[in-house]
């Protein structure tokens, strides 16, 4: 039976990479985003690699108008429906600090948006009694720090959310993975200071499909990050109040 995935922010470099490795394996995908273009080239490559379809549709977190004809399109294949999302924005600290109205739009790409697609297409899972969902949260959802605490905040209200979608779904049969990752090298990573044990987008793709075969519920990637953020969360707060992490 083939596997139908749609990608939302499928032109994220995380996202490509998980695009060329389900194409590697036969599925039909589905490149969810903005950047027609971009997309388009995208899915010639997945064709190349062996997708048995693949597909550029549009995708804007921040319009929800636009969802129903995603549904409406997937449902008209054959086989499990899956989603994976790599959708999320994140603004320097001190751009939001200036201009709070910037908060809105980083809420939506990471947090709103994301799970109002999830809502859509769940009834669709539960008719075919299976299909898994990954969702790409962040480390930084696991506790406000100084550098980056809004969009810290919407990861962390979408990891919330994913624990209880993955309580629906499993009723049905489905599955939910949270990913949890560290740094990657990505657009979104680019030129910030600081950054440190980099992974790059392709080893993240394969921990995801490693996670999606042993039925994970949570992943952090690569590895390491479970154990840092231990540490970090473990910090007492009066003192990492006046720590800068």
């Amino acid at each position: 039976m083939t596997e139908n995935w749609i990608i939302l922010g499928a032109t994220s470099s995380m996202a490509k990479a998980f695009g060329r490795a389900v194409s590697v394996e036969g599925a039909r995908v589905f490149l969810a985003g903005r950047d027609m273009a971009d997309l388009e080239t995208s899915a010639e490559d997945c064709r190349l690699r062996g997708a048995v379809g693949a597909e550029a549709v549009t995708f804007d977190a921040r319009d929800i108008s636009g969802f129903g004809a995603i549904v409406e399109r997937v449902t008209q294949e054959d086989g499990m429906i899956n989603v994976a999302v790599f959708v999320g924005s994140m603004p320097p600290q001190a751009e939001i600090d200036a201009d709070p109205s910037l908060i809105a739009g980083v809420v939506s790409d990471s947090y709103t948006g994301p799970a109002a697609f999830l809502q859509t297409i769940a009834p669709a899972m539960e008719a075919r009694g299976g299909g898994t969902v990954i969702g790409v949260g962040s480390v930084a959802g696991d506790r406000g720090r100084i550098g980056n605490y809004v969009y810290g905040s919407a990861k962390a209200g979408f990891h919330t959310y994913l624990s209880g979608l993955r309580n629906r779904l499993t009723r049905s049969g489905g599955h939910v993975v949270t990913v949890k990752p560290g740094f990657v090298d990505s657009a979104m990573t680019w030129g910030i200071e600081g950054m440190f044990l980099v992974a790059p987008p392709e080893n993240v793709a394969r921990d995801l499909l490693a996670a999606v075969e042993k039925k994970k519920n949570t992943i952090y990637t690569p590895f390491f990050w479970r154990i840092i953020m231990g540490i970090i969360k473990a910090i007492p707060e009066r003192m990492f109040k006046k720590m800068s992490v």
